[in-house]
């Protein structure tokens, strides 16, 4: 709800410059350790605001495209630094705005992660084999990925450091490309990106960086979101959130012609073979109680789907879940908008015939819900399937019992896009059994395990954090994993007989770092050109 703009709302970053916003309206977030809201007000930027950061990017960007990659790391890894240097007063942020743990979560695996990624794409800036430079000399044609223009990037509620609009994945990724940012605070999680903004602040004029090429809002209106995302003068934008705001967006951007990355909605199924659950039950059920319940369900790769095969040892896995989610202590959710919208999904999971196992009641005094497992046979799932995927984003999931393996097929290939798929089978089992059914579930994927659960996303440049629709909006990129999620935010561009010395550095016969590939008449290769 918004509020009025007082003198003491916090300022935006535009220009390099923190400024009162040209705005009537402000917000609060809320502390949904307490369900109280958080006393400091922020603003909510109208256009004015949103295209004076958009000319700002744009004078930014053209100074970056002349700056030396080594300088944009160097910038990388001073913000990592600075984190580091100010984890504390960043923790305690976050958990008063998110209710996530300060140990371990934030200040020793989150925290963590994210400096090491903004490590991770200074190294890929510095080396520049992200570019994948092409040289044909044959037919004097020289072409690599350069950066595209200014990003906007739309953080999620459920990672405020690794995911953040200002410190996260997307944001690494768009300045390694050599772009400035306009950071698009989560509105669950304002004063942490404020902070994060403001060391970034600090690391710019430290390594003499285009002041603008990081800057702030907060919080727009839906109409000047979306006028946003399509404005001409921006490259491209990165989203992580709803389906129903992401697919706005994207009709917005799609509508100009700009580039937007999407994570969307993702059930991640897990589909457990009968010769697994005979061969280890229990261990199962630790496994997937653990994953399911892990930060309160509040993982992109949550596992919110179950499938099965009727059977004695189903059913003892299935009251065994049962009993688990009971005796374990339901853990906060992120705001007020996370409990609403799990509410919601627990209703219509329940209305279009799921059977409530257990859970499903709101927690008195704070942002939270019982946990809530369901189930459906696998003949209900089929003759609703877009209904049973309904994401419940949040400490519940859905169990699926086909009939039969057969069924258990048609299920799986009725589903829509996933992040992850898990496949368990028997240690013991042939090969026939895991490829049957991985053969239906690899297509809906992004990320197949074998034996795991999918909570946990590495940063390793073998990872994919992407997969069909909905779980993203183009299956070809990851938002996770350097150097390749760098090159959502880059335009691939040929030189047709440039003389050499005008030529990017990438493309230039000698080779620039001694180390970069390049691929040279057809062979990859760190030498120079012959």
């Amino acid at each position: 709800m918004s509020i009025p703009c007082n003198p003491t709302c916090q300022p935006v970053l535009i220009a390099g410059s923190w400024q009162a916003a040209a705005s009537t309206e402000s917000f609060r977030a809320t502390d949904p350790n307490s369900n109280r809201p958080i006393p400091r007000q922020y603003p909510v930027s109208g256009w004015a605001d949103v295209s004076a950061a958009l000319d700002a990017a744009v004078a930014a960007y053209d100074r970056l495209r002349a700056t030396d990659p080594a300088r944009i790391a160097d910038f990388l890894e001073t913000y990592a630094r600075l984190i580091d240097d100010a984890a504390a007063s960043l923790v305690d942020a976050a958990h008063q705005e998110t209710g996530l743990p300060r140990a371990p979560r934030l200040a020793e695996v989150e925290l963590p992660r994210t400096t090491g990624q903004l490590r991770l794409a200074a190294a890929a800036a510095r080396d520049g084999s992200w570019t994948l430079p092409v040289i044909d000399t044959r037919n004097g044609l020289r072409s690599c990925y350069e950066s595209l223009g200014p990003v906007a990037v739309f953080g999620p509620n459920n990672f405020p450091f690794a995911f953040g609009s200002a410190s996260g994945g997307d944001f690494a990724a768009a300045i390694a490309a050599g772009n400035p940012v306009i950071a698009k605070a989560n509105t669950s999680h304002p004063e942490t990106t404020r902070r994060f903004a403001d060391l970034a602040v600090a690391a710019l004029a430290e390594t003499d960086m285009p002041p603008a090429t990081v800057q702030l809002i907060y919080r727009t209106s839906h109409a000047d979101g979306e006028r946003l995302v399509g404005d001409p003068r921006l490259g491209a934008s990165g989203y992580t959130g709803s389906r129903q705001a992401g697919l706005a967006l994207k009709g917005a951007a799609d509508a100009a012609g700009n580039p937007i990355y999407l994570e969307l909605s993702s059930v991640n199924p897990v589909v457990i073979a009968p010769s697994a659950l005979a061969e280890r039950l229990d261990a199962l059920v630790d496994e997937f109680t653990h994953s399911a319940l892990l930060g309160t369900g509040q993982f992109c790769t949550n596992p919110g789907l179950v499938l099965l095969v009727r059977g004695p040892a189903s059913d003892a896995f299935i009251q065994a879940v049962r009993d688990r989610y009971a005796a374990t202590a339901p853990g906060t959710l992120l705001s007020p908008s996370v409990n609403q919208s799990l509410e919601r999904s627990i209703d219509t999971l329940v209305q279009a015939g799921a059977r409530l196992l257990v859970g499903g009641e709101p927690v008195i005094g704070r942002c939270a819900r019982t946990n809530t497992l369901l189930s459906v046979t696998g003949a209900q799932f089929l003759g609703d399937s877009a209904v049973f995927q309904t994401e419940a984003f949040g400490n519940a999931a859905l169990i699926v019992v086909a009939e039969s393996i057969p069924q258990l097929v048609q299920v799986i290939e009725s589903l829509e896009g996933s992040l992850t798929g898990s496949l368990y089978t028997a240690s013991h089992a042939e090969d026939d059994e895991y490829h049957r059914l991985a053969r239906v579930l690899t297509p809906r994927v992004g990320r197949l395990l074998n034996d795991k659960m999918p909570t946990g996303v590495a940063v390793s440049p073998a990872m994919n954090h992407g997969g069909p629709y909905p779980a993203t909006g183009h299956p070809g990129f990851t938002a996770v994993g350097l150097p390749a999620s760098i090159r959502r935010f880059a335009k691939l561009t040929c030189y047709d007989h440039v003389r050499e010395p005008r030529l990017p550095r990438w493309l230039r016969d000698r080779n620039p770092t001694g180390s970069t590939w390049r691929c040279i008449d057809g062979d990859w290769s760190t030498a120079d050109v012959p």
